[in-house]
């Protein structure tokens, strides 16, 4: 089985940083991509990021140029470094792992950004 847990998230204020990480452990063959997605509430999770296996990367148009993924893949972990962060940025944030035969989901770690 593939375990995923996610840390970083917390309150800040406008215009701060956070850094998220997802370490994957168990069972893990052939990764396909590692990416994050978030949910606010009362509305549907939405891609933020993701990073394929060749290290290609793609972002939502939101958090273009403000927000990075990267991977250890030694490690089997994903960060997302979050600049610039904004009120709308508030939400749960997922972690997700995508391989040959599954995909895997976090539990999630919240982020709020408010004054």
């Amino acid at each position: 089985q593939v375990q995923l847990v996610e840390s970083g998230g917390n309150l800040v204020q406008p215009g701060e940083s956070l850094r998220l990480s997802c370490a994957a452990s168990g069972d893990i063959f052939s990764i396909y991509t590692m990416g994050w997605y978030r949910q606010a509430p009362g509305k549907q999770r939405e891609l933020v990021a993701v990073i394929y296996r060749s290290g290609s990367t793609l972002y939502a148009d939101s958090v273009k140029g403000r927000f990075t993924i990267s991977r250890d893949s030694a490690k089997n972990t994903v960060y997302l470094q979050m600049n610039s962060l904004k009120p709308e940025d508030t939400a749960v944030y997922y972690c997700k792992l995508e391989t040959s035969g599954a995909v895997y989901w976090g539990r999630g770690t919240q982020v709020t950004v408010s004054s």
